[in-house]
């Protein structure tokens, strides 16, 4: 579960968590402490299926959707020290939430905190690359919770 209960929060935070910093080279650490922190993931799921296209460094993301709650949960790994911070960042968004959740809010906290300007471009499209991919799953798994017409049909 998620430290804060909406995307909004969780948003929020970040911002929080980065206006305590004024330098470049604190915002890095911060990110680099973040990644530090990912919880380990399986050896099983490192395979190029679940590899990210358009990363410099290798990720792999998986998403699994509870059918109780219809809540996505999102794991993932990188072999880059910074991109595991990135990943940290992008799970305190969007990991354990609904398909919609996920689709109704992009990221725009990573512009407002200026994340591009400290990342190099090659990162930039790697972040891009993520934040696209949790998007497609969370459409996904959006597509197959809606009924159909014939089904809604009485």
């Amino acid at each position: 579960m998620p430290a804060t209960s909406t995307i909004a929060e969780a948003a929020e935070q970040i911002r929080a968590d980065f206006a305590l910093f004024d330098e470049y080279r604190d915002k890095i650490e911060y990110i680099l402490d973040r990644g530090r922190a990912l919880p380990p993931f399986p050896e099983s799921e490192r395979i190029d299926a679940n590899l990210v296209p358009g990363c410099q460094s290798r990720v792999w993301l998986v998403a699994r959707r509870d059918p109780a709650s219809g809540r996505i949960r999102l794991f993932a790994d990188s072999d880059a020290f910074i991109v595991k911070g990135l990943i940290a960042l992008l799970l305190q968004l969007y990991d354990d939430r609904t398909p919609e959740e996920i689709l109704a809010n992009p990221p725009k906290v990573f512009e407002e905190i200026g994340l591009a300007s400290f990342l190099t471009p090659t990162r930039a499209n790697g972040l891009a690359s993520m934040i696209a991919k949790i998007q497609a799953l969370a459409r996904t798994y959006a597509e197959k919770t809606q009924p159909t017409e014939a089904a809604a049909t009485p």
